[in-house]
């Protein structure tokens, strides 16, 4: 659990990184299933619920796809303990800022959410700034390279 220069790899990097991968990839999931408009999965959501999806414009639809693959690499970055992980989940958090400004802002994602989705979307934004200061101390505490 040491590399080279001596330091000691806490355990509970790879349980964070173990689970970040797995959080960022239902994310990439959803992401591509919307995308692709995989239907087994689109068909929960209402026809409203779709439409609203389908008609992002390409600006937030980057933006979603940044926030989502950054967060991915990132999360497999704390597996291979690379330093650069924090500015992906830094990247991530800033996409994401884009991406509700869309949602929130400039259409109507709260009315199409509902309540339930905005205690998601609660939730996605506190796990995204945990991980960021995560990465941030492992990289400061020198476990990241």
């Amino acid at each position: 659990m040491n590399d080279t220069i001596g330091t000691r790899v806490p355990r509970h990097l790879w349980v964070v990184g173990i689970l970040a991968v797995l959080w960022n990839g239902i994310g990439a999931f959803d992401y591509a299933a919307t995308q692709f408009r995989y239907q087994p999965y689109m068909s929960q959501f209402t026809p409203e619920q779709l439409a609203y999806f389908y008609g992002f414009p390409a600006w937030a639809t980057a933006a979603w796809a940044i926030a989502v693959w950054s967060a991915v690499i990132a999360s497999a970055g704390l597996l291979l303990r690379k330093s650069w992980a924090a500015g992906l989940f830094g990247l991530s958090i800033a996409a994401m800022l884009v991406t509700a400004l869309y949602n929130f802002v400039l259409s109507d994602g709260l009315a199409m959410m509902g309540a339930g989705g905005m205690v998601f979307t609660v939730v996605i934004w506190v796990i995204a700034f945990a991980l960021f200061f995560y990465a941030r101390r492992m990289a400061g505490r020198g476990v990241l390279r």
